[in-house]
């Protein structure tokens, strides 16, 4: 038996420094996943990875740290996935398949993040630049002023949290999803539209 551990222990010393960050990052996500920052030790997230603090402390300075990098790799995957500069029609379903392929990175970000102060500054610099988003592409459609903004803010508050909601409904229809949620976001600008 002390055979086998110290065979796992070696192993697990040979892992490649870029592969171990990755495990450590993917157990990390899933372990802060279940109770965000400040409900999750890092002897969870060692549990969740199969190893010792000590292998942590060699990739992360603090939980705080690793919590960041966890946060980081979160929002550039759904970057990626997304795009940053414009919405249109494969918007919507990208960022559906974003969240149903990390679903506990979407939801640190929309759901623990924007409620932990110290790291809410990744999803507010998300909801600003997918409020810049909205606005553009809403100037065509609702005049200027405060119905427009309104209606910018709104559109991906609705769409974030359709996807949660989403998500914890156990991704219903996966299909139809991406209609369902676009049709809340318009019922949205229609609702900022001005009435004849």
């Amino acid at each position: 038996m002390a055979r086998r551990a110290t065979g796992a222990a070696e192993s697990t010393r040979r892992m490649p420094r870029a592969q171990r960050r990755e495990q450590i990052l993917d157990a990390a996500t899933r372990a802060f996943a279940r109770g965000g920052h400040s409900a999750t030790s890092l002897d969870d997230v060692a549990a969740e990875a199969g190893i010792s603090r000590v292998i942590l402390y060699r990739h992360f300075d603090s939980k705080t740290d690793l919590y960041r990098a966890v946060l980081d790799r979160a929002s550039a995957r759904l970057t990626e996935a997304v795009g940053e500069d414009d919405f249109d029609e494969t918007s919507i379903p990208a960022l559906l398949r974003a969240a149903s392929e990390d679903p506990d990175g979407f939801r640190l970000l929309f759901r623990h993040a924007a409620r932990e102060l110290e790291f809410r500054d990744i999803t507010d610099s998300i909801r600003i630049a997918s409020t810049e988003i909205a606005e553009r592409h809403l100037s065509g459609t609702i005049p200027d002023g405060p119905w427009q903004d309104w209606a910018a803010r709104l559109v991906p508050t609705v769409a974030l949290e359709a996807v949660i909601a989403w998500l914890d409904a156990g991704q219903p229809d996966p299909d139809d999803a991406a209609d369902r949620v676009s049709q809340a976001i318009d019922a949205v600008v229609q609702a900022a539209r001005p009435h004849a």
